[in-house]
């Protein structure tokens, strides 16, 4: 049995993965990250990932897996993009979204998707591996579960926010669902 700490200090992405990778992970563990927070100055999400899960795996000595997320929006060039948790400038979750939607009133296009590159840094390799999920900004926030941008989110094909969502409907097709179930394929590869 291998333990991996997961690279974060988000305490909703905390639970959310352990939903995610539970099972998938077969006889493995998960434990949480209480290491400094480390400066994300990557320009994309990939080398975000990268960067927290080294300085967990630093800090640690634990093979690390960490993730970046965040929505990118057609109309606005693919903002916020790495930048979607400090949108606002304060890091909460709705002066984020309630900015995204005061820059796109107006606008037609309002496609988006929600990307999630998922990394694992062990001391002998650095893997990354991307999902996305397809959908578009709604105009006013609907919904309860979730975080980050969920309320404003709609995926595509669904009538409902990512924050109509139960729990389980999201993990099961959520741009970290699919990032993260690619990268529990390598894993397994790896470890076994």
């Amino acid at each position: 049995m291998t333990v991996f700490v997961l690279a974060t200090h988000n305490a909703h992405k905390v639970e959310e993965l352990r939903r995610i990778l539970g099972e998938r992970l077969g006889p493995h563990e998960l434990v949480a990250y209480d290491g400094p927070e480390p400066v994300e100055d990557g320009d994309t999400f990939e080398a975000n990932a990268l960067i927290k899960a080294r300085a967990a795996f630093a800090h640690t000595g634990l093979p690390a897996i960490a993730d970046d997320s965040g929505i990118a929006v057609r109309a606005l060039g693919g903002a916020p993009g790495i930048h979607s948790a400090r949108y606002a400038g304060t890091r909460d979750d709705a002066d984020n979204y309630r900015l995204l939607l005061a820059n796109l009133q107006g606008a037609t296009d309002r496609a988006a998707e929600f990307v999630c590159a998922a990394a694992l840094v062990d001391g002998e390799r650095e893997l990354t591996v991307r999902g996305s999920w397809p959908g578009d900004v709604l105009d006013a926030p609907r919904g309860d579960h979730g975080f980050g941008y969920d309320p404003v989110f709609r995926p595509a094909g669904l009538e409902i926010s990512s924050a109509e969502l139960t729990a389980d409907q999201k993990n099961a097709t959520s741009h970290r669902a699919r990032a993260f179930g690619e990268l529990v394929v390598h894993i397994r590869e790896l470890y076994g």
